[in-house]
């Protein structure tokens, strides 16, 4: 392995606006199967101050019961019915605040909004006309939208029951009330169920085109917008362990020699094969991607430098040994650059100035005659009188 040191612009060369959306997956966070909760992030914000907006205006609607006459039985029952609508309020409070809402916080929402609708069919004269189930709508397209399978088969079992509550006193046939039950509880059943089905339809279509928009099509490797999103979390983890961030990049040597005498058929099984074999050699830490042409970056971890050379041999060995079915191989010259990050960077610009340095190195191995690895170390910017010595051993374990 060679090592050398290289004057390197600080001008970053690689585009750094090919920026995704931020992914659950990446931060590693785990959410139960089905659940869709009102958590963190701008949606999620617009989300719960949503369910916010929606609990002030049904507080506020039902308080104007208040001022109906003969709709609310006098006595306590108007009292009741009065906290009732401010609890509803109230429970927008903590949306507002915290601008999220947990899976729980949303699951006791929703039994709240049943609860409330038994009280105000306990309150008023005549639930038939002025309480009707279809005010459980809220609750229940909440339940579709935002909660998991269990939790929306309870709220739907609690459903069927409030709706013999507040239908029970209305009808003295049980084979009346059971039809009407059965309608009424059955309507926003189906409904809620329809809801959730295409919710569940509408979230794995937005993962398999998140899949896809961090996949290159032809190898099957990450590309540049995964890359991209995993910089800041590679940049925090080294900060966090104190260790070092290695860049390599690999260029398939003579590759369009391959495609000019072979066809492109043949060049895309070829990479297609050192795709597989990168991908069995690398760490499962390591980020691997396929940035472009026959260019592939690997980016991890390393302790010191030597850890780095160990596993970029490793890589030039895997590309080296792999073969098409036509017997096709080619191999690989590999560029390594290492950095330590720092609070304060920009880990986007700084993972394609990163890059820039390692990319440096691997035309360096290209024109030491390819199939080998380079590692290039950064130099503090020194005065044009200076010289620059030609080459120079890297750091290595224990040192800077």
């Amino acid at each position: 392995m060679m090592c050398t040191t290289l004057r390197v612009s600080t001008q970053v060369r690689h585009p750094a606006a090919v920026i995704g959306a931020s992914s659950p997956a990446r931060d590693g966070a785990k959410r139960p199967r089905g659940a869709s909760v009102v958590a963190r992030g701008p949606e999620h914000r617009v989300a719960a101050l949503t369910l916010a907006a929606l609990l002030v205006a049904g507080g506020l609607m039902g308080t104007a019961n208040l001022f109906l006459d003969g709709v609310l039985r006098e006595g306590a029952s108007r009292w009741v019915y009065a906290g009732a609508m401010a609890l509803c309020m109230v429970a927008a409070v903590p949306l507002v605040v915290r601008k999220r809402a947990g899976r729980w916080h949303t699951f006791g929402l929703v039994l709240l909004g049943d609860l409330i609708y038994v009280v105000v069919v306990l309150s008023i004269d005549d639930p038939v006309r002025y309480a009707t189930p279809l005010m459980l709508l809220f609750p229940s397209f909440v339940a579709a939208w935002f909660l998991g399978p269990w939790e929306l088969a309870t709220n739907m079992v609690v459903t069927t029951a409030v709706c013999l509550v507040a239908l029970w006193p209305s009808y003295d046939s049980a084979v009346v009330l059971g039809i009407q039950v059965g309608v009424s509880a059955g309507t926003l059943n189906a409904g809620a169920l329809g809801i959730y089905v295409l919710r569940r339809r509408v979230e794995r279509l937005l993962v398999a085109t998140q899949t896809l928009s961090h996949l290159d099509p032809l190898t099957g490797l990450h590309n540049r917008r995964f890359l991209v999103e995993q910089a800041p979390r590679m940049w925090r983890h080294a900060r966090r362990d104190g260790t070092r961030l290695a860049a390599m990049v690999l260029d398939l040597d003579h590759f369009k020699r391959l495609n000019d005498a072979h066809g492109h058929a043949a060049g895309d099984a070829v990479l297609h094969a050192v795709a597989a074999s990168l991908a069995r050699t690398v760490r499962p830490t390591d980020v691997l991607a396929r940035t472009g042409g026959e260019e592939i970056v690997v980016l991890g971890l390393v302790g010191d430098p030597d850890e780095a050379d160990r596993l970029a041999e490793r890589l030039r060995a895997a590309v080296a040994g792999c073969r098409t079915e036509s017997g096709h191989a080619v191999t690989a010259s590999i560029g390594i650059a290492l950095t330590r990050p720092t609070g304060g960077e920009d880990a986007t610009a700084e993972l394609w100035r990163l890059i820039d340095r390692a990319d440096a190195a691997m035309y360096e191995a290209k024109q030491a005659g390819r199939d080998r690895v380079v590692a290039v170390c950064a130099r503090p910017a020194l005065p044009p009188s200076r010289d620059v010595p030609a080459v120079v051993p890297c750091p290595r374990a224990g040192e800077a």
